[in-house]
């Protein structure tokens, strides 16, 4: 029982890592140079690094709960 709350735990903190990585890769294809101020680069960056992991984290959530409801479908039948 407990082992597979650490295999659940280490799932989600893939998951959250791949996804935030995945979130910063599609980013990086903005060009966000029209809207940052000039000397402002520091908190456009530090921006950009937030968006990630809140689009990332939401988009892993998504995938793990269609998991975790996916592994409890067969117990409608029950």
């Amino acid at each position: 029982m407990l082992q597979d709350f650490g295999q659940m735990a280490l799932i989600h903190i893939i998951s959250h890592l791949f996804f935030i990585g995945v979130a910063w890769w599609a980013i990086q294809s903005l060009n966000f140079g029209k809207f940052i101020r000039a000397g402002r680069v520091i908190q456009a960056r530090l921006l950009m690094i937030l968006l990630s992991i809140v689009i990332g984290s939401t988009v892993s959530n998504f995938f793990l709960d269609y998991l975790t409801w996916s592994k409890q479908l067969p117990y409608i039948f029950q």
